[in-house]
């Protein structure tokens, strides 16, 4: 190992934890360790990796943190490894929804999953699709035979906003919109909607004629509703709500479905030429209108937890 002569005694209990809530996260169904986890890796990677694969859920593993326990790298050093566990499929950066068991509200909190198996993009696709629910258990499908894809698993809003042309036709949307729309109408579940109601705010009050029904959508989508814990009858009714989980690029941080996110980089950071515009705004304004939403959201999280 390349770490600054980390031994294998080196206690993993003295790395600094992240806010609560936030930090790493161990991926589902992972082989046993082995000696030869991280052979196939460049020496820098495969010892950042072991490292990072010893320490509990809930380490700090931002870039900052581990470039100030690990000497022999800087910041820069680190976030070139970071990407390249992405790209082995080691390591996926996202969001997901937590809940309070006391108030059962809810909120966005930033991971970085962690799999010492490497997985495919087909995994981590499926593993952004499974939830979980509020006692934290991962019902997530293991794939230990990557050449073979995992079904498609859509989330909860990209099936509503699927569903919307079934009503009303002159507001049907095509896969691309309900992709592009898709977290926004997850901002709006996480705040308490229901389905109706999401629904409800996409179809009342038309005009007569709809020439884009994406553009229409997406204004009325960027109106949020207030946040609303649920109410106990309906926790008892229905359960505990599943877990939303929103995987992002491990480069910029720009979510986006997984299958946009080959080895976890978007579009832009693997240096592909954007996808040509369709109905709505082109894919350059869509990317500055999420930049601002993460801006806003950022302002809302815990300093140094951000990888």
């Amino acid at each position: 190992m390349a770490v600054s002569q980390l031994k294998a005694d080196d206690s993993p209990s003295a790395h600094p934890l992240a806010n609560p809530g936030y930090g790493k996260r161990s991926a589902p169904e992972q082989l046993p360790r082995r000696e030869s986890d991280f052979a196939h890796l460049p020496r820098r990677e495969a010892s950042i990796a072991a490292y990072i694969d010893r320490l509990p859920d809930g380490s700090d593993i931002s870039v900052k943190m581990l470039a100030k326990v690990l000497p022999d790298y800087g910041q820069c050093a680190v976030r070139t490894s970071l990407r390249r566990l992405s790209e082995a499929g080691h390591l996926r950066l996202g969001r997901e929804t937590v809940t309070d068991e006391a108030t059962g509200s809810r909120r966005w909190v930033t991971r970085t999953f962690f799999s010492r198996t490497a997985r495919d993009d087909a995994w981590w696709a499926a593993f952004q699709g499974q939830g979980q629910g509020s006692s934290g258990t991962t019902t997530a499908t293991p794939a230990r035979q990557p050449s073979r894809p995992q079904p498609q698993q859509r989330s909860r809003a990209y099936e509503i906003l699927a569903s919307v042309g079934r009503t009303k036709p002159q507001m049907s949307l095509s896969a691309d919109d309900c992709v592009t729309l898709e977290s926004l109408a997850t901002d709006w579940l996480t705040r308490g909607a229901t389905d109706a109601e999401l629904r409800h705010a996409l179809t009342a009050g038309l005009p007569a004629e709809v020439h884009r029904p994406a553009a229409i959508a997406r204004t009325r989508l960027a109106k949020l509703p207030p946040e609303r814990a649920p109410h106990p009858a309906d926790l008892g009714a229905q359960g505990p709500a599943p877990t939303l989980r929103v995987l992002e690029c491990t480069e910029c941080r720009a979510p986006a479905r997984p299958e946009a996110l080959s080895g976890g980089l978007c579009r832009v950071c693997r240096e592909e030429p954007p996808l040509p515009p369709r109905d709505g705004l082109p894919e350059a304004d869509v990317r500055a209108h999420a930049a601002k939403i993460r801006a806003a959201t950022a302002t809302r999280r815990p300093e140094g937890t951000r990888v």
